[in-house]
């Protein structure tokens, strides 16, 4: 899971702004392959996480999303099965001081079907991840990077702690339940844990990540009682290029998006895609049309087809190819931002040719030079797409 120690940082700690203070726990072992897969899957249904009682993602994304043999479904049947006999464990206090304890799977179901994974989280479950004070996602371009499951869980364990800049004091049995190794006798032992899962874990999240943490120790006589970890923003951060975002939200194109009902993450998507000028030219065009009942949706279809004022008379394409095209486009768009970057990442993997690759990074899917390709890539991945055309 994305995170299984979370508390409230930076500026929602003002002493005059009461907010949820939680925790949640992980039970349980989870791989790296787990830890990566529930991280994209909670990705890929956030949007829609609260409002929707079951989200589905075709395995091959999956797959390519989490960085393994996309025809190995027995590896991937065998990790949402963990993920579904995992549980979560939270205690917190509302803003009116009350105590709420709940637990539940981290999956409350998932199942393949035609190529198709489909999954649920409980609807308590689901409200606590969906809720900024409460929980965070993890930047996928950052999580592709680890190699070790410990690494990746001590990252997502302190990340949440970056604005206060240290996770605070965690006893050690919590800290072995965090790193998934409680039910080791071996690890028990200080010098065995400081050795196999802290050192190297620490190093590879200040080498991989974009932050720097730094472990503490606390003794009760010669014993180790309590470990945590200060935290720094990594200055390297720019040139892995792993933005979090704080950049974007402070564009005012970015209010003006959410202030119209735009998701966070769809507004910093278009944002980083299309230019904060582009969309603040395609908000000022949305608002100059009269009768527009769904202002989020016209401007999703404005910034998808560049919609000037000229468009309006425009004849619908009568062309077998632009009839293919424009097919393609709605293909495209049906996708989740989850899957729009694993199908982009997925076609870049076939081109061999530079020429064909700078053309497809600098056109996308309307790349002229791999037109073919790009029909045979999407009819593969939906078969049947542009049988009636």
């Amino acid at each position: 899971m994305a995170s299984e120690q979370v508390a409230l940082s930076g500026a929602l700690r003002r002493a005059e702004v009461k907010k949820n203070v939680a925790a949640i726990h992980v039970s349980g072992k989870l791989t790296l392959l787990q830890r990566k897969l529930s991280n994209v899957l909670l990705l890929n249904a956030y949007d829609t996480l609260i409002h929707k009682q079951s989200h589905a993602i075709d395995a091959r994304t999956l797959c390519t999303m989490i960085g393994y043999n996309s025809n190995d479904m027995e590896t991937l049947k065998q990790s949402l099965r963990g993920l579904v006999e995992t549980s979560a464990e939270w205690d917190m206090l509302d803003e009116n001081g009350q105590q709420e304890w709940g637990v539940s799977s981290l999956l409350a179901y998932a199942k393949l079907k035609g190529g198709v994974c489909e999954y649920s989280y409980s609807a308590a479950l689901a409200e606590k991840l969906h809720d900024p004070k409460v929980f965070a996602l993890i930047n996928l371009n950052i999580q592709r990077r680890f190699t070790s499951g410990h690494a990746l869980a001590l990252y997502e364990n302190c990340y949440r702690f970056v604005r206060t800049g240290s996770t605070g004091w965690w006893p050690l049995d919590l800290f072995r339940r965090l790193m998934g190794v409680n039910d080791s006798a071996y690890y028990e032992v200080f010098k065995h844990l400081n050795a196999k899962v802290i050192k190297p874990a620490v190093a590879e999240v200040n080498k991989t990540s974009n932050i720097i943490v730094t472990p503490e120790t606390r003794k009760m006589g010669r014993a180790v009682t309590e470990i945590r970890f200060k935290i720094a923003k990594n200055p390297q951060l720019s040139i892995l290029d792993l933005d979090d975002g704080e950049g974007v939200r402070n564009e005012p194109v970015y209010e003006k998006l959410i202030g119209q009902g735009v998701s966070d993450r769809l507004a910093r998507q278009w944002i980083k895609e299309h230019g904060a000028a582009h969309v603040a030219d395609k908000i000022d065009y949305v608002a100059a049309r009269k009768g527009v009942q769904n202002p989020v949706s016209y401007l999703t279809a404005a910034l998808r087809d560049d919609y000037i004022e000229e468009k309006a008379s425009v004849a619908a394409p009568q062309s077998e190819r632009a009839k293919r095209l424009s097919r393609l486009r709605d293909l495209v768009n049906g996708r989740s931002p989850t899957q729009r970057d694993a199908d982009k990442r997925l076609f870049m993997s076939r081109l061999d040719d530079a020429g064909a690759r700078l053309d497809f990074e600098n056109h996308g899917w309307m790349s002229g030079l791999n037109a073919e390709a790009i029909f045979e890539f999407w009819e593969d991945l939906m078969p049947g797409a542009f049988d009636d055309l």
